[in-house]
């Protein structure tokens, strides 16, 4: 079994709530894999463009070095992106704005992929609560986003955060069809080591925790959202395994994604 964003995202760890997400995927060896970010902060933006390898290989991922990369919105900006190394294709003057579409197409090893998305307007990011609970005699934290839903129905939100320096990434994605237009309610579970696996972390009074808010569209909303449903499909084989629904087209696996981004962060006490 190997976490899914080894494939599609390669830096990511999923949790939801206390645990932490391991999706079984169907072996695709030798299928694209695009992860691709436009924000509303100063570029450049990055495209990164591998192959997915058997699960049996090592978690080395073939870049596809000579892709044609162009980036465009509904404005009639466009750039072709130039590959620098690293798998990552990168732009020198593109602008992403809240509000504006954006259409990326790639032509490699004789395919064309497409994706499309809309970039929200940005939501105010107000702070940081912190609260704790006792789970078997030890200490667990969680924090609340402060920020207040717009009225209208239908906005996405992902927090992605850390614990101090580490690299370590986790998420959590949230929707307002329950609390539309109210102050937010719902919590991040930070991680708690259990002991089970010696590179999970466990916060304790005095870890920094940085925090990204990410508007995004809907498409990417059901990306994320996939993952979390996926990883309660069963256990023993008795699910068939599948991939979260990508936004780009002829079947690449991954995602492309306009989104705005705001930060916060907080020393636990």
């Amino acid at each position: 079994m190997k976490n899914i964003f080894l494939i599609i995202l390669t830096l990511f760890v999923v949790i939801s709530c206390e645990k932490e997400i391991d999706l079984d995927l169907e072996d695709q060896s030798g299928q694209i894999v695009i992860e691709a970010n436009v924000t509303d902060q100063t570029g450049p933006y990055s495209v990164k463009i591998t192959k997915s390898v058997a699960f049996t290989q090592a978690n080395q991922y073939p870049a596809i070095e000579n892709a044609q990369v162009v980036l465009s919105d509904n404005t009639g900006q466009t750039e072709t992106l130039q590959y620098t190394g690293n798998e990552t294709y990168k732009t020198s003057t593109f602008v992403g704005q809240p509000g504006r579409t954006y259409t990326l197409k790639i032509q490699a090893e004789g395919k064309e992929y497409i994706a499309t998305s809309t970039m929200p307007e940005a939501v105010s990011f107000d702070g940081i609560e912190q609260d704790s609970f006792m789970v078997g005699g030890e200490t667990s934290y969680t924090l609340l986003p402060v920020f207040l839903d717009p009225q209208a129905l239908g906005n996405r939100y992902l927090f992605i955060y850390t614990v101090n320096n580490n690299p370590k990434k986790y998420f959590s994605e949230f929707s307002d069809n329950v609390n539309n237009g109210l102050p937010n309610q719902r919590p991040l579970i930070l991680p708690n080591d259990d002991g089970d696996n010696p590179d999970d972390i466990k916060v304790k009074v005095g870890d920094t925790i940085h925090v990204e808010m990410q508007c995004i569209d809907n498409s990417v909303y059901l990306f994320y959202s996939a993952l979390l449903q996926l990883s309660g499909g069963g256990s023993g084989g008795g699910i068939t395994p599948a991939n979260p629904p990508s936004n780009i087209s002829n079947g690449a696996l991954g995602y492309f994604s306009a989104h705005t981004v705001r930060t916060k962060s907080i020393v636990i006490n």
